[in-house]
């Protein structure tokens, strides 16, 4: 079970080196160091303002590129800064009672990694070997990689010794402040694995937070034999985009039922949005239809993280390519004021005031984290689905989604007060007259019920 402060929770998703604006390769041999973790560190009251709580960090240690390809664990990477910075940035977000959470690679090590290079330096019988799932032939070393990319080496994670390494990382960088880590490629792992090294680090920060990143499977099943807290819910990811996309709300119902499921063993990680996909208002087609997949993820079960740049309405398509990332990992400006443009996200600034409205109801109803959901009306553009607290005390919510065109007449429980609203003129707290609501076409309303 996830630490009580994760029941308030709500991420801020940053990918540091791309948010920073850093090289796309580490800097070479005496170059100085880039302290750019200090531009984070100036979003902080941006974050807090938008309503959230938490600033989820991507890679920040030292890698050969995209920071998934680590080669010290224990360094900075210094396209970012140093120890100093990221320890100025913790302790600034705590501060300001914002957690952090840090993304661990221990999957796999980059191939210039200098554990790797020593155990191909060293042979069969050399300790670092050991580390890594290496095959000596008369053609050479061959070794286990991530899906096929060489420069990704998997760690041997039947090692004691590797169990040693990553229960070491996680606990050094907890003492220095951490709060959490998201466990990269968590799926690639065996669950034996995770679970000897989440009881050894929970031994000695037992309100760490630890989600596993997985994309597909049994994921209760993860969550018990691993140990984790959670797993990131790419089920209700796929299902949100693709319902709204191709105007078929059933496939939402569907997995709204299995998230339901989900909720009877763990809170999931949930999000419309992340480093590695194609951005929501890219998906759906634009920022008003990004908004409906904003209400869901704001009034279903979960720990919402917000990916940066979703809640100014940028564009971007992931692409399967080498550089294909970049769209989605932009550079942020200086400051807020900055922000958008007519060219990158002419409507962002609506689309910011949205998520601070949904943003603010889920933090006024904090029993949405384990709410369970009631389909109330579903076709294939129309979904009315209540939200209701978990521990009987009668809280709700009604959502109402529409993607078509016209104005919907739902039937409401008398007394009934808008919570949110697709449109902005209509307040919060207005009394719904008679037994039925308007929700516009295309368009959403949350209500009080």
């Amino acid at each position: 079970m996830a630490p009580p402060w994760v029941q308030h929770a709500m991420w801020w998703h940053v990918y540091p080196l791309g948010f920073t604006g850093a090289e796309h390769a580490a800097l070479g041999p005496g170059a100085p160091v880039a302290h750019r973790l200090a531009h984070v560190e100036r979003w902080l009251d941006y974050l807090v303002d938008l309503g959230l709580n938490g600033l989820a960090l991507g890679p920040v240690f030292a890698s050969s590129t995209h920071g998934y390809d680590t080669v010290d664990h224990d360094r900075v990477d210094p396209r970012l800064g140093d120890r100093a910075d990221l320890d100025r940035l913790i302790a600034a977000a705590h501060d300001r009672g914002v957690r952090v959470l840090l993304d661990g690679v221990f999957n796999h090590v980059g191939d210039q990694h200098p554990l790797f290079r020593a155990a191909l330096a060293g042979g069969p019988g050399s300790p670092e070997a050991e580390l890594f799932r290496i095959r000596w032939t008369d053609d050479g070393p061959d070794w286990d990689c991530f899906e096929g990319h060489r420069s990704l080496v998997t760690l041997n994670h039947d090692s004691p010794r590797v169990v040693d390494l990553v229960t070491g990382v996680m606990t050094r960088w907890l003492d220095a402040g951490a709060d959490g880590w998201r466990l990269d490629a968590a799926y690639a792992v065996p669950t034996a694995f995770w679970a000897e090294v989440t009881t050894r680090v929970r031994a000695a920060h037992p309100d760490a937070y630890l989600v596993g990143e997985v994309i597909h499977g049994d994921y209760p099943a993860f969550v018990a034999e691993s140990g984790v807290d959670a797993v990131t819910q790419y089920e209700l990811w796929k299902a949100v985009w693709s319902s709204i996309a191709e105007r078929n709300l059933h496939e939402l119902v569907w997995t709204l039922g299995r998230h339901d499921g989900f909720l009877d063993h763990f809170v999931p990680y949930t999000f419309v949005g992340n480093h590695d996909v194609t951005r929501i208002t890219s998906r759906v087609g634009d920022a008003a239809l990004a908004g409906h997949a904003l209400a869901v993820l704001a009034t279903v079960g979960g720990t919402p993280a917000i990916y940066y740049g979703d809640e100014q309405a940028y564009r971007g398509v992931k692409e399967d390519r080498a550089g294909g990332d970049d769209e989605v990992r932009p550079p942020y400006p200086p400051t807020p004021g900055d922000l958008a443009g007519p060219d990158l996200a002419p409507d962002g600034w609506a689309t910011h005031d949205r998520h601070a409205a949904l943003l603010g109801l889920r933090r006024r109803h904090p029993w949405l984290h384990t709410a369970r959901t009631r389909v109330v009306e579903v076709t294939n553009t129309r979904l009315a689905y209540e939200a209701r607290a978990s521990d009987g005390s009668g809280a709700a919510l009604l959502v109402a989604l529409d993607l078509d065109e016209t104005p919907w007449g739902l039937p409401v429980p008398a007394g009934a007060t808008v919570a949110a609203h697709a449109d902005p003129a209509v307040v919060p707290g207005t009394r719904v007259g008679g037994t039925s609501v308007d929700v516009p076409g295309p368009g959403w309303v949350v209500l009080e019920v």
